[in-house]
């Protein structure tokens, strides 16, 4: 049995779901007509509050098209030092759609409004004018760190000052909706537009929906089509996203309980640390590098993802179980003895 951990992407398509991909009844998305792929995406606009949604083949590109239907070449946007649209997408917004980037300090994934206001360009002759905020919730670099509803509310009131939209990561969204016990609708209705997984959290193979305004989800199907992620009978595709949807989100707590009791069991039975998880990512942090213990780790069947000089990644899924979580501690217990 291996307990694969290295991130919630790895899972796999269960009978039924792929009973459902087989069954979708599929068109030409990019004619517009494939009724599988219309049904997720009011599915989304529904969950979110929002006019309308597009399905894209992965979350960089929901965040990308998102992002330039927001923006022109040379305006300036600002996006938290660790998010994934600065570490993990390959200087798309440089390359893409032309963006000067301002980095915010943060402590946990969600930077102060302070550091927001100190960050803002006013347009000028010499200086890009600031256009929009980029946030992420749940935080991946900050350990699955959750921001609330609540600060979301300050964010827009402070964007509203500073004539900035919002665009939202919220790849992992899910997971801070049901720790928190909260609609999603609650976290999207301070943004303008919001891009969320369906291939991490909830456990699809494929995909992602960015939702918005009518306006802004038509310029971003330009970008999508621009980009090459028109895709035809991906209907077959949606159709996992809306099992995962009514199926898979209501294991998330079982998720979020598992990375409770393997941080608590890296902080009371080995030498190393673990900050105390808010949803499904768990950290592991050492004084040397991981390398040596991923590589241990691996000979127990437990697979790992290093996540900096000095730190692991744990991160769970639907796919692991008690069984998995009690392997995981036996082998983290045995390296660290050993």
């Amino acid at each position: 049995m291996i307990a694969d951990l290295r991130s919630d992407t790895v899972t796999k398509p269960t009978e039924a779901m792929l009973q459902a991909m087989i069954a979708a009844p599929v068109g030409d998305d990019v004619l517009g007509d494939d009724p599988t792929v219309q049904a997720l995406e009011q599915k989304i606009s529904k969950l979110t509050g929002m006019e309308a949604a597009v399905f894209v083949p992965s979350g960089t590109m929901g965040n990308q098209i998102g992002i330039a239907a927001h923006t022109q070449p040379g305006d300036s946007i600002l996006v938290e030092d660790e998010a994934h649209i600065l570490h993990y997408e390959v200087g798309a917004l440089a390359v893409l759609n032309g963006l000067t980037i301002r980095s915010l300090r943060s402590e946990n994934g969600t930077p102060t409004l302070q550091e927001i206001k100190s960050k803002n360009f006013t347009s000028s002759l010499h200086t890009p004018g600031t256009t929009l905020l980029c946030l992420e919730n749940t935080h991946n670099r900050h350990g699955g760190s959750i921001t609330t509803p609540e600060t979301h509310a300050d964010f827009r009131t402070l964007a509203n000052d500073l004539s900035l939209n919002i665009h939202l990561d919220g790849a992992r969204l899910w997971n801070a909706a049901a720790a928190l016990d909260r609609p999603v609708s609650d976290f999207t209705e301070h943004v303008d537009s919001v891009s969320l997984c369906l291939s991490k959290a909830l456990g699809t193979p494929v995909g992602s929906v960015l939702a918005g305004t009518s306006s802004h989800i038509d310029k971003a199907r330009i970008w999508r089509k621009r980009l090459g992620g028109g895709m035809r009978q991906s209907g077959i595709l949606a159709a996992a996203g809306i099992y995962a949807i009514d199926h898979n989100f209501a294991l998330l707590k079982q998720d979020h309980a598992r990375a409770i009791k393997l941080s608590e069991f890296i902080n009371s039975e080995t030498t190393w640390t673990s900050p105390t998880p808010q949803t499904n990512i768990v950290m592991l942090d050492l004084d040397k590098n991981p390398a040596e213990i991923i590589s241990k780790l691996e000979e127990q069947n437990v697979r790992a993802y290093q996540f900096g000089p000095n730190r692991i990644r744990f991160v769970f899924h639907h796919q692991v179980t008690d069984e998995m979580l009690e392997q995981t501690c036996l082998a983290l217990r045995k390296v660290c003895l050993s």
